[in-house]
């Protein structure tokens, strides 16, 4: 893999994510925001903050294995969340969790979360967008 996860010293150790990628590859995929849809364009998870994170990850590892590579080669996501309040943390944690379980991914890679108004449907609650390296 062409990315190296880690927690400098002086920079807070957090449990979801780490603080630093370290890309040694030469093929940089940027993977556009992705919601909460399935193949057919369905909404997933209308309501659920959880489910519609966990598909938003499914998706961009059916990206990621489009460009040919895995979830393991993002060196950084961007999450947009609706009306994001600390209250939507557990639900979002959840989300990531029951995702990277899914897709083999320990640790995960640097993360911004971002709080919006509204997304492009209303029914979605969260979109999230990602950079890749490969070998």
């Amino acid at each position: 893999m062409a990315i190296t996860l880690v927690n400098p010293g002086g920079l807070p150790k957090i449990d979801v994510y780490r603080q630093v990628s370290i890309a040694s590859g030469s093929k940089l995929v940027f993977i556009a925001g992705q919601v909460a849809w399935n193949a057919d364009g369905v909404t997933v998870g209308e309501g659920d903050l959880a489910a519609q994170v966990e598909q938003c990850y499914l998706n961009i590892g059916t990206a990621l294995a489009g460009a040919g590579g895995s979830f393991g080669d993002v060196a950084k996501l961007t999450f947009y969340v609706v009306d994001w309040t600390p209250d939507k943390m557990p639900p979002l944690l959840e989300g990531i969790s029951r995702a990277a379980a899914k897709l083999g991914v320990t640790p995960v890679p640097p993360t911004t979360l971002i709080g919006v108004a509204a997304l492009d449907i209303p029914d979605h609650l969260v979109e999230i967008e990602a950079t890749a390296v490969l070998d």
